[in-house]
């Protein structure tokens, strides 16, 4: 519990050293437990060597691609869950990497790595107290793992989010619209705090970026309906999909394995997030919006859950004043640690 007490008097190079250290060892190791930099690479390549569309066709397809072997054999018959900002950036990662396998990950990885460290500094800007985010985030290693190692998008997302947050509080209201626009782009996800952090500002009388965010919105959408059609708005259906089946370490996933039906599990924790959040809801029109809880609580609802969803709540809990959001952030790190390092 030392790092609940952790706070200005830290010494800010020492903690940052140490988070940077922790964050930035995995790159020296192969892909850890996940290969859905492969995927990403494959969904890329659809569209860039073989002119298809990742929207619309599945990697089985194009069995002979060298990505295609290395992927995960759920994705192999899905089309791209992901959000147009993140499909067109891994067409650029794509025609970079060439047929390299190697590269290709390692490139994935390097990115995850960068913004886990982005998100580690955007949380020190914005925090009460800079040097227990840093600890909080930085030194969390179950994110070293997932991101230096296994290279997932979700910190694209989070680094967007939270650079959308030191914006704000920069004054830089468009900057920080376009920003929250470009997270939602990468992954659905951030759809869900974008509300509450906005019913926050108007409560507080905080100016927004309206206009910076639609035309960044418009500029993602017009772009990736040129390239794709409107198929990419269809990312939702393999989401859908996840839920009706879930993952095991999930909580719906745990009450299934008791002997609760899985229909039933789901929708009584889904039901208590949509009660929950309804609640956060007052919270932040009352100028309280609290991000790291809002997560924390999706986690604990969610059917399809996995280690490195961590990232969208443990940020958030490190620069809130909430000892709620902290405490539930860190019994999911240690809850999915099983996950990550099976005992």
């Amino acid at each position: 519990m030392a790092l609940l007490r952790l706070g200005a008097p830290a010494r800010a190079g020492a903690v940052l050293a140490v988070a940077a250290a922790i964050q930035l060892v995995p790159l020296t190791a192969p892909v850890l437990l996940s290969t859905d930099v492969y995927s990403y690479w494959d969904y890329g390549r659809l569209a860039v060597v073989h002119e298809a569309n990742p929207y619309e066709d599945t990697p089985i397809g194009f069995a002979n691609d060298p990505a295609f072997k290395r992927m995960g054999a759920q994705w192999r018959q899905t089309t791209s869950v992901y959000g147009p900002a993140f499909t067109l950036a891994s067409e650029g990662h794509a025609k970079a990497v060439g047929d390299s396998a190697a590269a290709a990950a390692w490139a994935y990885k390097a990115l995850a790595a960068l913004a886990m460290l982005a998100i580690t500094l955007l949380a020190v800007r914005v925090a009460a107290r800079p040097m227990f985010a840093a600890a909080f985030v930085g030194w969390n290693p179950l994110l070293a793992v997932h991101f230096a190692g296994g290279g997932h998008n979700d910190a694209w997302m989070m680094a967007l989010v939270f650079a959308a947050l030191a914006l704000a509080a920069a004054g830089r209201r468009q900057l920080a619209g376009a920003a929250w626009a470009l997270s939602i782009a990468v992954k659905w996800v951030a759809l869900v705090f974008l509300p509450l952090r906005a019913l926050e500002a108007r409560r507080k009388g905080r100016r927004v970026g309206h206009a910076g965010f639609a035309a960044t919105a418009a500029v993602v959408v017009g772009v990736a309906t040129w390239r794709y059609g409107l198929s990419w708005v269809d990312a939702f259906g393999p989401v859908g999909r996840n839920l009706r089946e879930g993952s095991r370490y999930s909580i719906p996933g745990r009450l299934e394995s008791i002997g609760v039906p899985h229909g039933a599990a789901v929708g009584v924790l889904v039901g208590l997030f949509g009660l929950a959040y309804l609640w956060l809801l007052r919270e932040a029109w009352r100028g309280h919006a609290r991000l790291g809880l809002a997560a924390g609580l999706l986690l604990v609802a969610a059917p399809w859950l996995v280690p490195w969803y961590l990232v969208w709540t443990v940020p958030f809990a490190a620069v809130e004043e909430d000892g709620t959001a902290q405490v539930l952030a860190l019994a999911l790190t240690a809850y999915l640690l099983r996950d990550a390092v099976p005992l």
